[in-house]
């Protein structure tokens, strides 16, 4: 290669010069003065333009062969960590009061990322419109301040938030069991493919069902061992007790089985809780958790030892236990009705043929809104800020959305952003958007989902939650060994997040997806001391008032795991080929059905 061909390729991929390389020659194009800057962009912009204009003058063919992937290297350079921040300090920002569902806060949380949408160039997702409205009920409940539980003229009393959560499951303003008895049901699960079933057919009309968190752990071969499956979400335990016709239901909560301490209980399940309007699916009236010494404590009155009968539990032939020992709870909610929406941008794909197909990169932009202060923190800081959840995973696809408008032309398939409500709230934005999607789930190639980026620093590894599930197993590979990163499958199984944000709602439609979580070998750190500082964040600051931006959050790790993201979504967007799940995965049927529908 002669040196001035060597000269143009360095400089098109925006990298110094080699040691010794002489300077270009004289009269090489460069950039007229006074070229307008875009905002956040700036660098890119510039740069991009000059390596065109420099590859230009070069004109040799071999250098024209390096423009493209000198381009894609410059557009990743627009992911930048002080947008990232900006981001996250708007919407962390007091004066969104935590951005809770329908309040002043979510509608200024939503107006500010349709701004940054257009500003980018993008193109409204919903019919020429920029936001999908969904509409929500709020159920305000009154807990008593006792839960009374009677057997053979012993009682025993919990404390609310302190030994119980109850919330309502119905949509009315009284929710209540009457003289309920109490039945212990193991897991609470049917899994015909593992031949498991908890019920056994038993007779569970009108009764109050107890459960044990998360599901079957011990061997590989069944539930997947350690990882957890959607079947040990609460949402599927209250789902399966209102198919069995149960009055409510009680899950036991332990830190470890539910992967985060009671503090998260209590606030997640305080103030206004929101749901979509129901349909004719079954519900029970009470949904609730205890604490394991309060579960004791039940179980004792019932004659019964807790550990003895989660033994039982383990096992394929256990069946419900009922406990003799009945209850009533009345809560009187007050109803509301509230808006929120999804907000979506879309970048039309370049190729005739696959513009019509999407790779979508998601993000919740919601929070709790304000609640109790934290239990050892400010008592005077009432406002859940969610700075990183999830603030910094609406600034990482914001800061991809970056990266692609400043690629010189689109990939071949289509790109949308999109920025979805009530999360916080059982997924509920992203479900309404599976529900009624602008465009078919067969035309969706893959979601990309982030939700709470990495606040710590770079780290050499990325985790894949989702790893071994589909064909984009190999597209992070891909990435990794462009990148010199290494990709990891979940480093926590046992908390399913899996289930636990809004690609799961893709999923369940058939689409390939997954999410990015932050590494745990962090450059310049010991063995270990990653994996301390998501488990003290999750301790201290998830779903509490101290999930702020401070002055130690660092961005270059989110910048990486941001561009991470980019270069994936840009072999999935020009790839011949849609992404597949693998042979025999849970949502193999739902992706090929979807793929027939749409004629694919």
């Amino acid at each position: 290669m002669k040196v001035e061909e060597e000269e143009c390729i360095w400089i098109a991929a925006g990298k110094p010069l080699p040691h010794g390389t002489p300077t270009l020659p004289h009269g090489t194009p460069t950039l007229p003065h006074g070229t307008p800057a875009l905002p956040h962009r700036k660098p890119v912009a510039h740069v991009v333009l000059a390596a065109v204009l420099v590859l230009g003058a070069c004109g040799d063919a071999e250098t024209q062969q390096a423009a493209p992937e000198a381009a894609l290297e410059q557009a990743a350079a627009a992911v930048d960590g002080d947008y990232i921040r900006s981001v996250v300090a708007e919407l962390a920002d007091d004066a969104y009061e935590g951005r809770a569902p329908g309040t002043e806060g979510d509608r200024q949380a939503r107006a500010f990322m349709q701004a940054e949408l257009e500003r980018l160039g993008f193109e409204p997702a919903f019919d020429g419109e920029w936001q999908q409205p969904f509409e929500l009920v709020g159920i305000r409940s009154e807990m008593p301040a006792t839960w009374r539980f009677e057997r053979g003229g012993e009682s025993v009393e919990l404390a609310a938030s302190t030994d119980f959560i109850a919330a309502s499951g119905v949509q009315a303003e009284r929710a209540a069991v009457q003289g309920a008895e109490l039945v212990f049901v193991g897991y609470g699960i049917q899994a015909p493919e593992y031949d498991w079933d908890d019920f056994k057919g038993a007779d569970l009309q009108g009764r109050v069902l107890v459960m044990l968190n998360n599901d079957p752990d011990w061997d590989p071969e069944l539930f997947a061992g350690v990882e957890r499956l959607y079947y040990g979400r609460w949402t599927y335990k209250y789902e399966s007790a209102a198919r069995q016709g149960a009055a409510g239901a009680i899950i036991i909560h332990t830190t470890p089985s539910a992967g985060y301490p009671w503090q998260v209980v209590q606030s997640s399940w305080s103030g206004e809780q929101f749901q979509l309007p129901a349909g004719d699916e079954p519900r029970i009236a009470i949904e609730s958790w205890v604490t394991e010494e309060a579960a004791r404590r039940l179980f004792a009155l019932a004659g019964h030892d807790l550990d003895a009968l989660i033994e039982r539990a383990r096992r394929r032939d256990f069946e419900p236990v009922p406990l003799g020992v009945t209850t009533s709870i009345e809560l009187a909610n007050t109803l509301t009705r509230t808006q929120s929406a999804n907000v979506a941008g879309v970048l039309r794909g370049s190729d005739p043929e696959l513009a019509d197909e999407y790779v979508i990169y998601l993000a919740h932009h919601d929070h709790l809104g304000k609640g109790v202060p934290n239990p050892s923190g400010d008592q005077s800081d009432t406002i859940y800020n969610g700075a990183r959840d999830n603030a910094s995973g609406v600034g990482m696809v914001l800061a991809i959305g970056s990266a692609f408008a400043a690629l010189p032309e689109p990939p071949r398939r289509s790109i949308m952003l999109l920025f979805v409500g009530a999360e916080e709230q059982g997924l509920l934005g992203s479900e309404y958007f599976a529900a009624h999607p602008p465009v078919h789930p067969g035309k969706m190639a893959a979601a990309v989902n982030f939700d709470s980026g990495n606040i710590w620093g770079a780290t050499r590894d990325i985790v894949f939650i989702g790893l071994g599930k589909s064909s984009l197993d190999e597209v992070a590979t891909r990435v990794a060994e462009r990148l010199g990163r290494v990709v990891k499958g979940d480093e926590f199984p046992d908390r399913g997040y899996y289930y636990r944000s809004d690609q799961f709602n893709f999923a369940k439609i058939g689409v390939p997806a997954f999410y990015f979580d932050p590494g745990t070998e962090f450059v310049g750190r010991p063995e270990g001391w990653g994996v301390e500082r998501i488990n003290e964040w999750n301790e201290r600051d998830y779903h509490q008032p101290s999930d702020e931006l401070t002055d130690d959050w660092r961005f270059d790790g989110m910048v990486e795991d941001a561009r991470f993201g980019f270069f994936a979504g840009h072999l999935i967007a020009n790839a011949d080929e849609l992404p597949r799940w693998n042979p025999g995965d849970e949502f193999e049927a739902a992706r090929l059905r979807a793929l027939e529908e749409a004629g694919r």
